[in-house]
C-alpha cells in the first residue's frame, strides 16, 4: 500500500501548530461590524453591510506565522471563531450567563478569553431585537414553531447564520482581479437611469460592491506591509527571502489578476477569506481547484514539491477556519465542520478526462496533510483514467475518509434535467458536502434549507399527530396506529402527514430567505454571475441558477418501519397492532417486548437489494417528492433559471439528534437513538453485503438529487490492506461508477481502533472518520454521535 507522509518540515510545523490550537471566539469582528452599523444607520442595507466588512478588515488584528507561504487570517488566533453577532445573540448571552463560557458542552466546545465576556454582552445588548433570528420568529407561525420543537423540522440553522453553501467564480476572480470587478460594476453603475424605479437601490448595491472589493484589496495591501516590516527584523536569511516574496505577493494580489502559481494559491485563499469574514454561513467551497489553477501551474513549471507545499499551506489555512453555532444547532454538524469543498477531476463536454497533473498533485497532498480540511471530492465517471481512480483508492485507504466519490454520469444528467446548460452541468462542483451546482452562477443553499425529519414524521402518522416526547399535538384527524387495519389506511395517513409537514419546511424556508434580505452577502454576490449586471444580490435573484433543497433524514427507518409493519402485521399476522403497540409503547421492554422486537427485525431490511422494502423507500420519496413539487423558493420569477427544489440526503450528522428526539418506531429500533445518516441503511442492518446496498440505493430517484445523494460505507482495514483486498475495493469503486451511483465515501477504519479512541482519546488525535458528508477527527465528537458511527456496519466483500 502506497504511504502519504508529510515531506516539508515546514508544513509538519504548521499542521502542527493549528491541531495543537484549542477552539477559541474572537470578539473582533463583532466589534467593528457593531461600530458600522451603529455609525452608517441611515444607510441603505447594502452600504450598512459594505461598511461593516470593511471596517472589519481595516482594523481586525493580522498576523503571518513563522514559516507560512500563504497568508490571511478569520481572526486573531487560527482555529479561532469570529462572532456573527447580526445574524442571533440570544444563545450566546444564554451560554455565557449561564454556563459562563462556550466550553462546557458535549461536543464543539470553544472557549472565549474572560477579558473579552463583558464586552461581548454588551454588544449582544445593542444587537437585542434587530438579528436575522429575532425578526424570523416575529413572523413565524405558531404551528412552524411547534413543529420545530417537535424537531420534525428543523430550520434553526437558516435562522442563525448566513447562507453559505455556495461557490464564488474564483477563475473570473483570478482572470480579473478586483480592481477588474470594481470597473465592471463602475461601467455598470454608469448605464443606471436614475428616473427608473429600481434606480436607488440598484446604485446603492453598486457602490456596495466597490466598497467591499477596495477594502479586500486593502486588506491584501496590510499583509504585504506586514511581511516587510517582518522582513527587516529578520534574522534568518532564508525566511527573510519568504517573506519580501510575500510582500512581493499581496501586493498584487488580490488587487490585479496573478502572475504565477503562487500568486494564483494566495489570490483564491484572499477570495475565499473575505467570504468567511463576511458570513458566518457555512459551506463556502472552493471548486475544481484543479481545473482553474492548472494554466498558472503549466506555465511555471514549478518543482511538484514546493507545488505540493503551498497547496498544504492552503489546506492548513483551510483548517483554520471556525464557525461557533448554538449548542441546540451544533449537533446538526458535530466535530467543528466547516465543509469547504475542493473538487477535482470529472468529465469535458466532449466526454473526456478532465483529470490533469494538478489533479494528482492536490489528492497526494491532502492524502499527505490528513486534515479534516478540505472536503475533498473526486468527480469519476466511466473515462476516467485508471491511474486516477486507483490513486483516489489508495488515499481512501489510508483510512481518514478523504476523498468522497461523486459520479458524473448521475449528476451531470440530473442537472440537464434541471434546465442546466450542457456546458455548465459538466462543470458543476461538489459545494459544502454532497451537494452540487455550477461555480459562479448558482445562488444559495443547493442544499441546506429546512430539514424534514422523514422519521419524526412516521411517529407522528402512528401517533394522530401527538408526540409524546413534548406533548404537542400538530396534526390531528387521521388516525393512529390501532385504527389503520390494513396497509393501504396507514399509508393514506401518511401521505397527509407528509403533504403537512412540508409545507411547514417550506414555510420555514421562506421566513428565512426574507428576512435574510436584510443581512446581504455584497462581497460574494459580486462573484456570482449575473449579480452586477442584474444589480441584484444572490438572494434577490441575481445568480443564474436558483434550486434549492432541503435535506431529508431518517429514510431507511422510515422505509423498515413500514416494511416491519407490512410483512408482519398486515400480510404474515404474526404479530397483532395491540402488541407492536404495546411494544413500542414500553420500548420492547421485558421478555415478551424482546420477542416482538425480534420478529421486527426480522423483517426485510433496507440495504440488502430486497425488492419488498427498497421500493417502499422509493415510495415514501415519492410522497415527499410529489408535494415538494408544488413549491418555489422566494427568487422564483426573478431572474434565475429554477426557483424550484431539489432533493437531498445530505443531513450532515442531523440523524443524532433527530433520532435523539424519536421514540421506538416498529422496524426495531429502541426509543431516543440516533437515526440512520444520509441514504445509508440502518445501522447494523445491510448485512448482504457492500454491493446489495449499492444496488438498494440506485432504485431510488437519484435523476432528481440535485442537492446530493449521501452514502456512507465502512470497511475494516485489514480487508482492504492487501492485494487482493485492495483489488476487491477498487472494483468495488468501479462498480459504483458503473450503477450510476451518485455519491460514495468510506470509513476505513476498525470497530477496535473506534472503541480504543472513545477510551484513550489522547493517543488517537489524528483518527480521522466522515461523520456524514464530511470529515471530523473523531475524538473531538460526542459520544452519541461516536457510538453511532460505531454502530455502523462493517462492510465484508
Amino acid at each position: 500500500m502506497k504511504q502519504y507522509e508529510i515531506k516539508s518540515e515546514r508544513i509538519k510545523k504548521l499542521r502542527e501548530s493549528v491541531l495543537s490550537q484549542t477552539p477559541m471566539v474572537c470578539i473582533e469582528r463583532a466589534r467593528f461590524v457593531t461600530e458600522a452599523y451603529k455609525e452608517n444607520e441611515a444607510e441603505p442595507v447594502y452600504i450598512k453591510r459594505a461598511r461593516a466588512l470593511e471596517n472589519t478588515l481595516r482594523n481586525m488584528h493580522i498576523y503571518i506565522k513563522e514559516g507560512e507561504l500563504i497568508v490571511g487570517n478569520q481572526a486573531s488566533e487560527e482555529r479561532t471563531a469570529p462572532v456573527f453577532p447580526e445574524y442571533a445573540v440570544d444563545w450566546m448571552e444564554k451560554e455565557l450567563l449561564e454556563k459562563g463560557n462556550f466550553n462546557t458542552r458535549d461536543g464543539d466546545n470553544f472557549y472565549l478569553p474572560e477579558q473579552y465576556k463583558d464586552e461581548l454582552l454588551e454588544i449582544i445588548q445593542y444587537w437585542k431585537g434587530k438579528t436575522l433570528k429575532d425578526k424570523c420568529m416575529a413572523i413565524m407561525p405558531e404551528e412552524v414553531k411547534i413543529a420545530s420543537e417537535i424537531k420534525v423540522i428543523h430550520g434553526e440553522g437558516n435562522m442563525t447564520s448566513g447562507d453559505g453553501h455556495i461557490v464564488p467564480d474564483f477563475e473570473k476572480a483570478l482572470r480579473l482581479g478586483l480592481s477588474g470587478i470594481i470597473k465592471e460594476t463602475e461601467e455598470r453603475l454608469s448605464r443606471v437611469d436614475i428616473s427608473e424605479n429600481d434606480a436607488f437601490r440598484e446604485i446603492a448595491f453598486l457602490k456596495s460592491i466597490i466598497i467591499v472589493n477596495k477594502s479586500i484589496i486593502e486588506f491584501g495591501e496590510r499583509y504585504a506591509a506586514l511581511a516587510y516590516d517582518l522582513s527587516l527584523k529578520e534574522k534568518d536569511e532564508c525566511r527573510k527571502t519568504e517573506l519580501l516574496k510575500i510582500s512581493e505577493v499581496c501586493k498584487n494580489v488580490p488587487k490585479n489578476p496573478p502572475k504565477n502559481f503562487y500568486e494564483a494559491v494566495q489570490m483564491i485563499w484572499f477570495v475565499h477569506l473575505a467570504i468567511q469574514i463576511e458570513s458566518n454561513g457555512h459551506s463556502a467551497s472552493l471548486g475544481r481547484v484543479d481545473q482553474y489553477l492548472y494554466k498558472y501551474y503549466k506555465n511555471d513549471n514549478l518543482d511538484k514539491d514546493f507545488v505540493k507545499e503551498l497547496l498544504q499551506c492552503l489546506w492548513i489555512k483551510l483548517y483554520s477556519i471556525l464557525k461557533i453555532r448554538s449548542t441546540s444547532h451544533s449537533g446538526y454538524g458535530a466535530g467543528y465542520p466547516t465543509y469547504q469543498n475542493v473538487t477535482i477531476g470529472g468529465s469535458n463536454p466532449d466526454y473526456s478526462d478532465a483529470v490533469n497533473e494538478l489533479s494528482f498533485l492536490i489528492l497526494e497532498s491532502v492524502g499527505e496533510a490528513k486534515l479534516t480540511q478540505p472536503n475533498l471530492s473526486a468527480r469519476v465517471h466511466l473515462n476516467t483514467s485508471e491511474k486516477f481512480i486507483r490513486e483516489c483508492t489508495e488515499v481512501i485507504s489510508t483510512g481518514f475518509g478523504m476523498p468522497a466519490l461523486h459520479n458524473d454520469e448521475i449528476i451531470i444528467p440530473a442537472l440537464l434535467n434541471k434546465g442546466v446548460s450542457l456546458k455548465n452541468a459538466f462543470n458543476y462542483t461538489m459545494v459544502g458536502c454532497v451537494e452540487v451546482a455550477v461555480p459562479g452562477k448558482w445562488g444559495y443553499r443547493c442544499t441546506g434549507m429546512t430539514f424534514l425529519n422523514l422519521l419524526k414524521a412516521f411517529e407522528l402518522t402512528i401517533n394522530d399527530g401527538l408526540d409524546k416526547r413534548t406533548g404537542y399535538t400538530l396534526l390531528k384527524g387521521n388516525g393512529s396506529l390501532k385504527d389503520f387495519t390494513d396497509y393501504n389506511s396507514l399509508w393514506k395517513a401518511w401521505e397527509k402527514n407528509i403533504e403537512y409537514y412540508t409545507k411547514l419546511s417550506v414555510v420555514s424556508d421562506k421566513i428565512a430567505d426574507t428576512m435574510l434580505l436584510e443581512y446581504p452577502d455584497i462581497f460574494c454576490s459580486s462573484l456570482i454571475d449575473d449579480c452586477i449586471e442584474r444589480a441584484k444580490t444572490a438572494k434577490e435573484g441575481g445568480a443564474v441558477y436558483d434550486i434549492v433543497s432541503g435535506l431529508q433524514v431518517g429514510l431507511s427507518n422510515a422505509a423498515n418501519s413500514f416494511a416491519a409493519l407490512k410483512k408482519v402485521v398486515y400480510e404474515d399476522k404474526t404479530l397483532t397492532l395491540e402488541e407492536v403497540i404495546n411494544a413500542i409503547e414500553t420500548d420492547f421492554s421485558g421478555l415478551k417486548g424482546e420477542k416482538i422486537r425480534t420478529l421486527l427485525e426480522n423483517a426485510p431490511k433496507y440495504g440488502n437489494d430486497i425488492d419488498y422494502v427498497d421500493s417502499i423507500a422509493s415510495d415514501i420519496y415519492d410522497t415527499y417528492i410529489n408535494e415538494i413539487s408544488k413549491y418555489k423558493n422566494t427568487r422564483f420569477g426573478k431572474g434565475p433559471i429554477g426557483g424550484n427544489y431539489g432533493l437531498s440526503t445530505s443531513g450532515i450528522s442531523s440523524n443524532v439528534p433527530m433520532g435523539c428526539v424519536t421514540g421506538a418506531t416498529p422496524d426495531g429500533r429502541k426509543a431516543w437513538t440516533p437515526a440512520a445518516e444520509g441514504c445509508s441503511p440502518v445501522q447494523g442492518t445491510d448485512i448482504k453485503g457492500p454491493t446489495s446496498v449499492l444496488k438498494t440505493i440506485s432504485k431510488l430517484p437519484n435523476i432528481l438529487m440535485t442537492g446530493g445523494q449521501l452514502l456512507n460505507v465502512r470497511f475494516s482495514p485489514d480487508l482492504i490492506n492487501n492485494d487482493i483486498g485492495f483489488q476487491k475495493f477498487l472494483m468495488f469503486i468501479k462498480s459504483f461508477i458503473a450503477i450510476k451511483g451518485w455519491h460514495i465515501q468510506f470509513n476505513i477504519m476498525s470497530t477496535e481502533t473506534l472503541i480504543s479512541a472513545q477510551k484513550n482519546p489522547e493517543e488517537y488525535r489524528d483518527i480521522i472518520v466522515r461523520v456524514a458528508g464530511y470529515c471530523a477527527q473523531f475524538i473531538t465528537l460526542d459520544p452519541t454521535t461516536q457510538n453511532d458511527i460505531i454502530s455502523r456496519t462493517q462492510q465484508r466483500f
